[in-house]
């Protein structure tokens, strides 16, 4: 038997200017304060951006920075970045520029060597944290 629960929240999805991808997903969803949103090297055509990992990673906080600004709020938000790269040697990369967006207090954070992501091309990708204090 089929139960239907209804669970009382203010989940909302955020409307960005990102690419409309044909997947089942929202770039960020909000919900209790919380916005959730996993971010791609990709730019507005959908391609993930050649150039390396210098360039991917400066794609993907661009990218996180157009959601967060989306959802009324800045990278000030964020309370948590979970980091996933294909090469342990990204991540000197990654931190420099990762240090250009963000200021101390920085967010909580861990870093993941990965086989592999969705994308063959791609390098990084970047799960985030933010308290959202207005909701929609």
């Amino acid at each position: 038997m089929n139960q239907s629960v209804t669970v009382k929240n203010n989940k909302y999805a955020v409307k960005t200017a990102l690419f409309a991808s044909k997947a089942p997903l929202e770039w960020a969803i909000v919900n209790n304060g919380t916005l959730y949103t996993a971010q791609i090297p990709i730019d507005q055509s959908g391609v993930v951006v050649p150039g390396g990992i210098e360039a991917q990673t400066r794609q993907t906080l661009e990218n996180l920075a157009h959601t967060l600004e989306s959802a009324g709020e800045s990278l000030d938000s964020v309370v948590q970045v979970l980091i996933y790269v294909t090469d342990r040697a990204y991540l000197k990369t990654v931190n420099d520029i990762y240090a250009e967006y963000f200021k101390a207090p920085y967010p909580n954070r861990a870093a993941v060597v990965v086989a592999g992501l969705a994308r063959e091309e791609m390098l990084v990708e970047l799960v985030v944290y933010a308290s959202v204090q207005s909701e929609q």
